[in-house]
């Protein structure tokens, strides 16, 4: 039976040419340890640590130091990174409806603690009225957090509107870009972003348990690490170090990791973001044209202008989980449930039943999208 893979929005398949092989090469030809030596191996992995946080630099328009590129053990760690390292009882969030539980539960978890957070709404395509975020402004408002695209229904949120407010009252705006990192031209400096947090395993093409977060100099200095110990530096103080990355680096870095991610890096920058984006997006348009007139209801904007290769299905005439394993009879592999996102569904409609998500990425073919269209056809 053959298999088509359509679940890029949980991580990538196939991964980046050469992401297995750095890897291994590295366990096998190097295995060093980096900041804890000074022999040739340990200096060849620490250059390639330090290439990996210079391309990431490149890809989003980060104009601070490399050392501000931190390497974090995943995506959901950065988050918790920005939001507990920096909220303080009393302080003010204001956070997306359509948010991930790795932002929703810390938020909700610091509410308990003296945070306060409003959620922007959205309407029944998750799209966000730029305006309606500032009734929600207030004198100890902080923070606004919020993700660039729905990891329910790819709609894209208003970021550069949403970044001018901010910048114009003095608001730190971080970003969740767990679904257009590699997908989308994120220019961190035109944005004036305070952090930027991604995961390397999406659309970086890049091995699961390593992530990266990118922090603006002032706003990194108003951070507090979530966790300290040795970083192979300042070892005469018991005291964590101010500098950076080590400040937000304690213990051993995912070191197989990052040489994954190097490679992946490398082959997202020399193909291009925007050539990855523009084939997702001919993709989403040809697997939404398919499907339209079923007897379904798609979730989304259904645009490829307000929405990246991710398209939730809600099939009103069946249960969404049997729907789910059907198509997985026929080879198909989707996502369906609530996506780790419940109030994102509430905004869209389609809770407590969820959807089944069909994601696409950069091996993802026509063919393929032909192939799932009849299954559904033929399922509906």
């Amino acid at each position: 039976m053959r298999t088509v893979y359509l679940d890029n929005g949980a991580t990538s398949y196939p991964k980046a040419p050469n992401v297995g092989k750095a890897m291994a090469d590295y366990i096998i030809e190097n295995g060093a340890n980096v900041n804890r030596g000074t022999y040739k191996s340990a200096g060849s992995a620490a250059m390639t640590v330090l290439d990996s946080r210079e391309m990431l630099s490149e890809l989003f328009h980060f104009p601070g130091k490399e050392t501000h590129v931190v390497f974090t053990p995943g995506h959901t760690y950065g988050l918790n990174q920005i939001l507990r390292g920096f909220l303080k009882p009393g302080d003010h969030v204001i956070v997306s409806s359509m948010e991930h539980n790795a932002v929703m539960r810390p938020v909700v978890e610091l509410s308990d603690q003296g945070v306060e957070f409003s959620r922007i709404p959205a309407d029944l395509a998750g799209r966000t009225k730029t305006e309606d975020i500032i009734p929600l402004i207030k004198e100890n408002t902080k923070l606004v957090m919020v993700n660039h695209a729905s990891n329910v229904s790819g709609t894209i949120f208003p970021l550069e509107k949403v970044a001018e407010i901010c910048r114009e009252r003095n608001i730190p705006l971080a970003v969740d870009a767990a679904q257009t990192a590699g997908h989308r031209d994120i220019d961190f400096e035109k944005l004036h972003l305070a952090a930027l947090s991604v995961p390397g395993h999406k659309g970086l093409l890049g091995p699961q348990g390593i992530g990266a977060l990118l922090l603006d100099k002032a706003f990194a200095e108003k951070l507090t690490p979530l966790t300290t110990g040795g970083t192979g530096s300042a070892s005469d103080s018991e005291y964590q170090p101010m500098f950076m990355p080590d400040r937000f680096e304690s213990g051993t870095v995912n070191i197989p990791g990052i040489f994954g991610l190097n490679a992946a890096l490398d082959f997202v920058l020399k193909t291009g973001v925007e050539k990855f984006g523009t084939h997702e997006a001919h993709l989403t348009e040809r697997f939404i044209e398919g499907i339209k007139e079923l007897p379904l209801r798609v979730v989304g904007p259904c645009d490829t202008r307000e929405q990246v290769g991710v398209v939730s299905v809600d099939f009103i005439n069946g249960d969404n989980g049997e729907m789910a394993y059907m198509l997985e009879q026929k080879g198909i592999m989707t996502r369906c449930g609530l996506h780790c996102a419940p109030n994102a569904h509430k905004t869209l409609g389609t809770f407590p039943q969820g959807t089944v998500r069909f994601s696409f990425g950069y091996a993802t073919t026509e063919e393929e999208i032909d192939y799932a269209i009849n299954a559904i056809k033929e399922l509906v």
